[in-house]
């Protein structure tokens, strides 16, 4: 029997409205590219990538959605399965953040009790069309208990720190074969926002 490459499988899932730009993040980070043309995923989609964090070898099932609400049907049986979910909005739409309340419903609906959650500000690239304050997106994440990152697909800046930061998170309350279940714990930790403004991320309590 041929041997894995990997060491363990992370099942993530990208939602938010359509639009915010999921699919560009899953491409900046998968592919490293971008393109500005409008991708509107019919349904569900999923890339995969292989990464290395603290020793181990895991493999990523990035499961993208629709954000359309006809599509709600179909995508709501794909959270069950999800170790990580990340939230993202649009920082240039007021709406896409009001509608956080919405998807967290659809989160605790759907999702597993144990799901590892990150909340995006995308498109940090196009400050001055911004609708929503970094300030407004850290305490809107931190008022569910989430951390919180501003992403940018296009530059790609915090892409990578996004979804390492969800990846950790579940590597690190996952168990793993016999004597290797202890290290999973150990290596550097999540990011203190008051010690790392270069990644702007929003850790709550």
């Amino acid at each position: 029997m041929a041997k894995k490459s990997y060491d363990v499988l992370f099942k993530l899932l990208l939602i938010g409205d359509s639009g915010v730009g999921k699919t560009c993040l899953l491409i900046r980070y998968v592919e490293d590219s971008f393109t500005s043309t409008f991708i509107s995923t019919i349904g569900i989609d999923f890339k995969i990538k292989t990464i290395e964090l603290e020793g181990k070898k895991i493999k990523l099932q990035i499961w993208d959605t629709a954000g359309q609400e006809r599509f709600q049907t179909i995508t709501s049986s794909y959270y069950r399965g999800a170790m990580g979910i990340m939230l993202i909005y649009d920082i240039t739409s007021r709406r896409t953040f009001d509608n956080i309340q919405t998807w967290m419903k659809n989160i605790s609906d759907f999702a597993s009790e144990d799901v590892e959650k990150l909340v995006v500000g995308n498109k940090c690239d196009v400050d001055s069309r911004r609708a929503v304050s970094y300030e407004e997106g850290c305490k809107k994440a931190g008022s569910h208990g989430i951390k919180f990152l501003e992403t940018s697909a296009m530059t790609g800046k915090n892409v990578n720190e996004a979804f390492e930061e969800l990846t950790l998170a579940i590597l690190r309350k996952t168990p793993t074969r016999g004597h290797e279940s202890n290290t999973v714990t150990q290596g550097h930790r999540l990011v203190d926002p008051l010690n790392s403004q270069s990644r702007t991320c929003c850790s709550i309590g």
